[in-house]
């Protein structure tokens, strides 16, 4: 399954590999590739083994993003 979120708070290349950084960590993410121009994420994951709401979970744990539709 593949999604692509607006992610709040990224504004540098830092900013982005923090995102995908948090998101390659839960289980059953396959990819992460964030676009620091539009402020996208774009994350590939198995839905069997993580859900939507784990991978906003994972990215507002970090203290600094949030992902939205």
């Amino acid at each position: 399954m593949k999604k692509t979120f607006n992610v709040s708070g990224m504004k540098c290349s830092h900013c982005a590999a923090n995102v995908e950084n948090a998101l390659k960590a839960v289980k059953g993410v396959v990819s992460a590739e964030a676009q620091l121009e539009d402020k996208t994420v774009t994350v590939e994951f198995d839905g069997q083994q993580t859900s939507e709401a784990d991978l906003k979970a994972a990215v507002d744990a970090t203290g600094r993003y949030e992902l939205t539709d």
